[in-house]
């Protein structure tokens, strides 16, 4: 496997910051380590593409990069190949995952990434199909993919916009935690990262790191563990314990 570069965001939208903002030193850092000067945009994730793209192409244009998008072009296959890079952003989980498979799009993805080393960068659902399934997404089903399972960039889920129980309210429904709980009573569970909003995990290889803004962090579940605490600058490069043959990992030891 070659040296996987992956910048998983919980969102690209953070309060009190534009667009990508929060996030814009390790974004940079990536390309400009990369010189890369063009990205490729994958946003099957939203309906009105050409709408996203203008969105999205704003913090990168600022920042001297041009953004493509895979819609634009004839062959997306061909398109991922010749990728410098790709950014998947997000929207509707299930509606992007069904597009990658529906457009054959998932192992070319995997075999730039894993075997080439082409940085990627997801943010909400592109972050949620970086990993081994979406079965920890917050998204409604509103079309349904071939299958749950995704893109298996690292051996472990992540729930992306993780929120904390709020002590006052009212709301009696199930919270996060619990809901994350629960997809770990099943059998065929995995370990999942809570990341809060201006959160990200960066991933080099077989290193991880949590970076984002200093208040923030992100909330470690694994099965017949008690949730962790993990603060920014954190090291998990134990998330991606056992990957080095490219197995996913379902829990840590």
């Amino acid at each position: 496997m070659a040296k996987r570069q992956l910048l998983l965001l919980s969102s690209s939208a953070v309060h009190g910051f534009e667009i990508f903002d929060f996030a814009k030193d390790e974004v940079n850092d990536l390309l400009s380590g990369n010189k890369v000067d063009t990205v490729l945009f994958i946003p099957y994730a939203l309906k009105d593409h050409e709408a996203y793209l203008k969105k999205m192409a704003v913090p990168f244009t600022k920042w001297g990069y041009t953004l493509e998008g895979i819609h634009n072009c004839e062959d997306p296959v061909q398109a991922v190949n010749n990728a410098k890079t790709i950014y998947i952003g997000g929207g509707n989980t299930f509606r992007l995952l069904k597009a990658l498979y529906d457009l054959k799009l998932i192992e070319p993805i995997r075999k730039r990434v894993l075997e080439q080393g082409i940085p990627y960068i997801g943010s909400s659902a592109g972050t949620n199909v970086a990993t081994v399934s979406i079965s920890t997404t917050n998204d409604m089903p509103i079309c349904y993919p071939p299958t749950l399972k995704a893109l298996n960039l690292v051996p472990f889920n992540i729930n992306p916009h993780y929120q904390d129980p709020e002590p006052e309210s009212k709301h009696k429904g199930e919270t996060r935690e619990e809901r994350i709980l629960q997809y770990l009573e099943e059998e065929d569970s995995y370990t999942v990262l809570g990341l809060r909003e201006g959160t990200m995990l960066s991933v080099k290889g077989y290193n991880a790191v949590l970076r984002g803004i200093k208040s923030s962090g992100a909330r470690l579940f694994v099965k017949n563990q008690q949730p962790e605490e993990i603060e920014i600058g954190a090291d998990l490069s134990r998330l991606l314990k056992g990957d080095k043959n490219g197995e996913s990992c379902k829990c840590l030891q």
